[in-house]
């Protein structure tokens, strides 16, 4: 029978997903040659060839990939053993480490985490905020525990390292100078802004949010200023430099500019949580996404 080591396969999955063996290397705060010669020896306890040169680079063989179908099973069922350890070592407490985006963290991670204060106090959650890539790479990396993004940027429900737990659709309202011909229209259509200059940021989540929002309600929006912070665009909005499509979510204050709810029509933006595979059944974590469901469904 080959000879298993969970660790070199570790390695292997991690380089299947990054690429190379230097960014392999630098995910997993190694060396390359430590990469290259762990996952040689690895290939010769399972007496078959994992990896081959392609250009200057190297890529997986067919062996490798069937390696890495079977692995999939043994990383999900170790991650089902952990969660169960935890359940009989420590029953309902423990700590959970969650990564989320900035404007998720005051929206739902906060009232999620005084709402287990009061019902779970054994429970204890600590906050990363991230950007969605790293977030993934914290994950998949067992940084942290549990993952908040937007659905457009987290990765597919084919990826077979994490479960996916939606969490609810954030509607996109839209912020218009205070003396706006439309700030008082009846039925506001994102389309009836097809000619208004836009402020949104000029690369990013934010940017691409905005572009394919206006792109669905039938234009390109015109982009007069770029920033990135809540703070300036709206203070941009105010002064009447333009409109900005605004995130429920975002706690950030609207005093100046007239905040309003577009029609039936209007543009989401998806909010969920991710885990890696088989880790939902621990207590701690699973109290955590019961807490974060509530917070999005308003408690």
């Amino acid at each position: 029978m080959a000879e298993w080591d969970i660790r070199k396969l570790h390695i292997l999955r991690t380089l299947r997903e990054e690429g190379t063996v230097t960014a392999t290397a630098e995910a997993l705060r190694m060396t390359p040659s430590a990469v290259s010669q762990q996952l040689s020896n690895l290939a010769r306890q399972l007496g078959v060839t994992l990896l081959e040169s392609h250009g200057r680079r190297v890529r997986l063989t067919d062996a490798a990939r069937l390696v890495l179908r079977h692995a999939e099973a043994v990383f999900e069922q170790l991650e089902r053993a952990d969660a169960a350890l935890a359940a009989y070592a420590q029953g309902e407490a423990g700590e959970v480490r969650v990564g989320a985006f900035s404007t998720a963290v005051p929206a739902l991670v906060v009232p999620a985490v005084r709402a287990l204060r009061a019902g779970h106090p054994r429970v204890t959650v600590r906050i990363r905020e991230t950007e969605a890539a790293e977030a993934y790479d914290l994950l998949a990396a067992g940084e942290i525990d549990l993952a908040l993004s937007l659905a457009a940027h987290a990765p597919t429900a084919r990826d077979p390292r994490f479960d996916l737990h939606p969490l609810l659709a954030d509607p996109l309202d839209v912020a218009l100078p205070p003396g706006h011909p439309l700030a008082g229209a009846l039925d506001l259509h994102l389309c009836d802004l097809a000619a208004e200059p836009w402020i949104f940021g000029g690369s990013g989540p934010w940017s691409d949010i905005t572009r394919t929002a206006c792109e669905s309600a039938g234009f390109t929006p015109h982009q007069a200023h770029s920033a990135t912070g809540w703070t300036a665009i709206l203070a941009m909005v105010g002064a009447g430099l333009g409109v900005a499509l605004v995130p429920r979510l975002a706690a950030v204050r609207r005093d100046g500019v007239a905040m309003r709810e577009l029609a039936a029509d209007r543009p989401v933006r998806h909010v969920l949580a991710a885990v890696r595979r088989g880790a939902t059944e621990a207590p701690a974590l699973s109290r955590v996404l019961e807490a974060l469901r509530a917070a999005a469904a308003g408690g």
